[in-house]
């Protein structure tokens, strides 16, 4: 089985939260890569329909042209968009523009008309992508897996990978000691393994995404810190599958991983949670949402945690005031992560049970804030 993502790079998201339209819809649906994504495309003409009724008086024009940039994919045939979906999708559209995101995140369906766009939720497959590559690497054998959650392991197929170490030098076996500009024995072989790894890296790099979504390595020393050094791709997991992997079924390999995975996502927000608490006792940390708001406002937020699935009515004025009620999309939680986020915050999209101070949103600051 295979999952279409598409995982939003940093630009992407900046554009979205930018973005300013007489109106706009946001639609969120669960989709599933094995369907034959009639359902989903049934939800995302309900989704369509609803998000449109809440956008009120607007002018007769820009509705028909909004209702036009959403028609595209109800009636999208080509390339079998609807058949070829993740676990999640993210629509986004105004009148002069239409996006969407095939995301590996299971998030809660949503439907929001507006004049901004709700982007909260795609937050979520930035701070936590739960579809990851794996790389089996050996002086024998390399191969590359992809993973997703309930799915069994998939080989991804990488024209010109190298088949081994040896044959990738163009040397009969790796341990050969014929000097290669007179370095032999143990220092030719790790030579050859940086040869391997630079050829196996500029291989990836034809199918990889580029970004945001983790590589695992399974792989020994040396050839796994030999790999990590000569690798570009920015998302490489810093922890690796134990043990050989020559030899191991992808099940096995791919089970290992996820549980590399998911122990490093747990130490991360561990770690930040530490931060959370050492700030605290600086005072610069906030959980109150109207302070909040100013602070993002104002460019104080170093990083801030948002719930995920919290709504909290309200509009923020220019100056960071809030007022709490009304129904503009996405609430006061997304327009604080809105704020925050094109000030240069980091913003981490996380469960309830995971926001500091058992509350919808909280930070830590930049400064300690006087007065």
């Amino acid at each position: 089985m295979t999952l279409y993502t598409d995982i939003p790079t940093r630009s992407e998201i900046d554009a979205l939260w930018q973005a300013e339209a007489p109106a706009a819809v946001s639609i969120y649906l669960e989709t599933s890569p094995t369907s034959p994504g009639e359902a989903e495309r049934i939800a995302y003409k309900n989704g369509v329909r609803d998000a449109l009724a809440q956008l009120g008086n607007v002018d007769k024009g820009v509705f028909a042209a909004l209702a036009e940039q959403l028609a595209v994919l109800e009636d999208e045939n080509s390339g079998d968009f609807w058949r070829h979906q993740a676990r999640s999708l993210a629509v986004f559209a105004t009148p002069a523009s239409l996006r969407s995101f095939r995301l590996p995140n299971r998030l809660t369906p949503a439907a929001v008309g507006g004049t901004r766009f709700f982007v909260k939720p795609l937050m979520r497959a930035v701070t936590f992508p739960q579809t990851a590559f794996v790389l089996a690497l050996a002086q024998g054998s390399v191969r590359l897996l992809e993973t997703v959650p309930d799915a069994p392991a998939r080989e991804v197929r990488v024209p010109d990978m190298p088949a081994d170490v040896a044959s990738a030098v163009g040397k009969s076996s790796v341990k050969d000691r014929a000097p290669i500009r007179r370095v032999q024995g143990a220092e030719g072989q790790k030579l050859r393994m940086a040869q391997f790894s630079r050829l196996v890296d500029s291989a990836l790099r034809e199918v990889l995404p580029g970004h945001g979504v983790p590589l695992v390595l399974a792989a020994t020393e040396p050839l796994d810190s030999i790999f990590r050094a000569h690798c570009r791709y920015p998302d490489v997991v810093p922890h690796s599958v134990p043990g050989n992997p020559e030899g191991r079924g992808d099940g096995e390999l791919v089970a290992e991983a996820r549980a590399v995975l998911d122990g490093w996502y747990a130490d991360r927000l561990d770690e930040e949670k530490r931060t959370f608490a050492e700030r605290f006792e600086q005072g610069r940390t906030s959980t109150d949402v109207a302070d909040l708001a100013r602070f993002a406002t104002n460019g104080a937020v170093d990083t801030l945690f948002v719930d995920i699935d919290a709504n909290i009515p309200g509009e923020v004025d220019d100056l960071g005031e809030v007022t709490f009620g009304g129904s503009e999309a996405g609430g006061l939680v997304d327009e604080i992560a809105r704020r925050a986020w094109l000030s240069g915050a980091r913003l981490l999209a996380v469960r309830h049970e995971d926001v500091p101070g058992g509350g919808d949103v909280a930070a830590t600051l930049r400064y300690a804030p006087t007065g």
